[in-house]
């Protein structure tokens, strides 16, 4: 049963007498949060068990128009259309928005039984899992449905709710307040949850660590444009700076088969996989993979030409001399009952990895003007990329780096920062954080038809914000502008 109107995407179950009932009646003494143990198992629940990688990369400008793949996807074409899906179902803006708000609820039942505690002190653990999945929830919620965050503008740009209690009524009003409010309220959760995270958990992959915590701060300020504060948290993070040894290990896959590659890519004992989440989606190989809108070779190609040669790990893995279909992830079937013939799939994904922390503290260096330790990090990533990978003749330079972006500027800056986001280009290709570097840094995109047809997205094109559910006005809120 799903009570908060902000919480889901059916506003007629919110409304219907049965909820009513159902909220006039007292809980099950049995599921009271009365240990830190049952909280802890609440808290597995505090993770948004959606994602929105289809959509996000057919907006961006990875795909080409491949009219010769059978895959039909709604996401895929809305997506390279940059039209508002109708579907409300996985995958979809709607279900996104549903789930990271029940994320929230979740978190913020278990701040309520903390704060309640007769000990508090004992659950300072799972208050610091809560705060932060809380904020990184919020997060994602403001980086998808609200402009990016400017210093300039962010004052008065409207953001999303930001919900810190429990709701107590079916139709609680909010207000989107603004991205400069959210982004103080993610803040103030990170600062007072980072300090009480432990590690503790038997499966860390699972859960807010301290790596995935800082690894989340360090997105955060990226785009926050505090690139000291990544710095500091990708050197918490990795103090010892061992990047290198744990990232996702492309090379180790090679006599894998298909299924194994995607297993292991999404494994819970991969080093590079800081957070991993449950997700319900049909990013599967029959609706993803072979979609029409893909991400070529050709375009690998390009992205790549920087360092001076392929990204021969990853390619290794494509499905497709042609396009880019690399093997990431497993699809789970579930049956709906156990005489069903329909279900979901599920698929557990990378929500923070260390080749993301390691990027981002690249792309800080760079902005302050460190180039000599940007390089280091691009190194340190390319190294585990490249097969026989030699320093000389495959590392990164300044030199390779000038010659490849001088038609497009002499700036030193904005070449290295060029060369940071083609390096994240490739490494996550069907991951969605293209479309998160698109919409922090407002690159225009530009997608072109085998007809002919050019389609651009300009950096202040209102399609940028995905839409709000519909529902949410019900509860005074604005819809985004079309």
């Amino acid at each position: 049963m799903k009570k908060i109107i902000i919480y889901t995407m059916l506003s007629a179950l919110v409304l219907s007498s049965g909820c009513k009932k159902y909220l006039d009646q007292a809980p099950d003494q049995r599921t009271k949060l009365n240990t830190p143990g049952k909280v802890s198992e609440l808290l597995v629940t505090a993770y948004p068990k959606a994602n929105l990688f289809l959509l996000s990369e057919a907006m961006s400008d990875n795909p080409i128009d491949n009219s010769t793949a059978g895959g039909v996807n709604q996401m895929n074409i809305g997506g390279y259309f940059w039209k508002d899906p109708e579907s409300i179902s996985q995958d979809s803006p709607t279900y996104y928005w549903g789930s990271c708000y029940e994320a929230i609820a979740a978190a913020n039942q278990a701040l309520e039984a903390c704060n309640n505690a007769a000990n508090p002190q004992e659950y300072n653990s799972q208050r610091g899992e809560a705060l932060v999945a809380r904020a990184y929830a919020h997060f994602m919620l403001v980086s998808y449905y609200a402009k990016a965050y400017n210093p300039a503008t962010s004052g008065t740009d409207p953001g999303i709710p930001y919900v810190t209690a429990p709701e107590k009524v079916v139709l609680q009003q909010y207000d989107r307040k603004t991205v400069a409010y959210v982004y103080e309220q993610i803040e103030k959760d990170l600062k007072e949850g980072l300090p009480l995270i432990k590690d503790n958990y038997a499966v860390p992959a699972y859960h807010f660590t301290k790596k995935a915590a800082q690894a989340f701060a360090a997105r955060f300020y990226l785009n926050k444009r505090d690139y000291k504060s990544v710095i500091d948290a990708a050197n918490l993070a990795f103090p010892s700076n061992n990047f290198a040894g744990n990232v996702r290990p492309w090379i180790s896959y090679a006599n894998l088969d298909i299924t194994e590659q995607q297993k292991q890519f999404t494994s819970a004992t991969n080093p590079g996989n800081l957070l991993l989440g449950e997700t319900i989606t049909n990013m599967v190989p029959s609706a993803y993979y072979g979609s029409r809108y893909s991400f070529s070779q050709v375009k690998l190609n390009s992205v790549t030409a920087p360092v001076g040669v392929d990204f021969t790990a990853l390619k290794k893995y494509s499905t497709s001399s042609t396009f880019y279909f690399v093997n990431k992830f497993y699809r789970h079937f579930v049956y709906s009952s156990i005489n069903a013939t329909t279900g979901l799939n599920y698929s557990m994904v990378p929500f923070l990895t260390t080749e993301e922390l390691l990027m981002n503290r690249a792309e800080a260096y760079v902005m302050n003007e460190d180039y000599a330790s940007a390089l280091a990090d691009m190194n340190a990533l390319i190294s585990q990329r490249v097969l026989n990978y030699q320093e000389a003749a495959n590392g990164l330079t300044n030199a390779k780096i000038m010659a490849f972006y001088v038609s497009k500027t002499t700036d030193v800056k904005e070449a290295y920062l060029n060369a940071v986001l083609d390096i994240k280009r490739a490494e996550f290709v069907h991951e969605g954080i293209r479309w998160m570097d698109i919409k922090r840094l407002n690159l225009p995109v530009t997608h072109n038809d085998q007809d002919g047809t050019i389609r651009t997205l300009a950096a202040n094109d209102p399609r940028r914000l995905l839409q709000l559910p519909a529902e949410v006005t019900l509860s005074g809120i604005q819809l985004n502008p079309r």
